[in-house]
């Protein structure tokens, strides 16, 4: 497993982030958002400082003000091309995999699910061929998400071979408590590609370190040994969080 962290969720900038991850022997997963609000170094820079230090990347591909499922097609549009400009940022970087959120539908009426489902589908065959490989996170962190719990994300990814899937352990937790990372992996895990590890206390998306929450690590981490793929400490607390949630992952056999 190739481990990279979150500078967004660490609170730093990229010149920490990135003296950080040399040491640690780490990648850095870059937010796409802050490169659409903030003048921050384009994909090129990035990748040769990267280049430069041993360090790569995988991307979180937009989701600030942004719904692939939007009931009304401009909006809609509009995500469509914003995703758009994100592969083509994360090609230019070398991601080896971006992370896509799946959207929200405003109200759970059967009228406004169908055509929440269809226009994301439009959006996930837009998107298409891929530049590199892209995985679905779950989310469920909110009444508005769109898709609830492991059998309606294989469902889609049924229908969208071309697309991998991202397991946020703390999402899960959030959404099916202790025992949600496991049924996330044990229903998708030969379709994953990326993981998100962080903690909280299963009330709330808190980004945590690792171990200091609800997430049962000790049942979760030795399936950790086996994955070939990537993963990102998406953790708060800045160089201290990461560092407290490598330590403690490397008390388990996840290497």
């Amino acid at each position: 497993m190739r481990l990279s962290f979150s500078p967004f969720n660490a609170g730093m900038g990229y010149e920490e982030a990135f003296r950080l991850a040399a040491e640690l022997g780490l990648d850095l997963e870059v937010p796409y958002d802050l490169h659409e609000a903030l003048a921050l170094p384009d994909a090129k820079a990035l990748r040769a400082t990267g280049e430069a230090l041993g360090v790569g990347f995988t991307l979180h591909l937009p989701f600030v003000e942004m719904n692939p499922a939007s009931l009304i097609p401009s909006v809609r549009a509009l995500s469509e091309e914003r995703l758009k400009r994100s592969l083509e940022f994360g090609e230019a970087l070398g991601a080896k995999v971006g992370v896509l959120h799946t959207g929200q539908v405003p109200v759970r009426h059967p009228l406004a699910l169908d055509l929440a489902r269809e226009a994301l589908e439009k959006t996930l065959s837009a998107l298409l061929p891929l530049p590199f490989p892209v995985a679905l996170e779950n989310l469920a962190l909110a009444e508005e998400d769109l898709l609830r719990g492991p059998e309606e994300l294989k469902a889609l990814l049924e229908r969208f071979p071309q697309y991998g899937f991202c397991l946020d352990v703390g999402h899960a937790l959030v959404e099916l408590g202790p025992r949600g990372p496991l049924l996330y992996w044990e229903a998708l895990g030969d379709r994953l590609l990326h993981l998100h590890l962080h903690d909280n206390h299963g009330k709330r998306d808190d980004h945590l370190p690792v171990g200091s929450g609800a997430v049962p690590w000790e049942k979760f981490a030795p399936r950790l040994a086996g994955f070939t793929g990537t993963a990102a400490l998406e953790v708060g607390g800045g160089s201290q969080g990461v560092r407290q949630s490598l330590a403690r992952l490397k008390a388990f056999p996840v290497r």
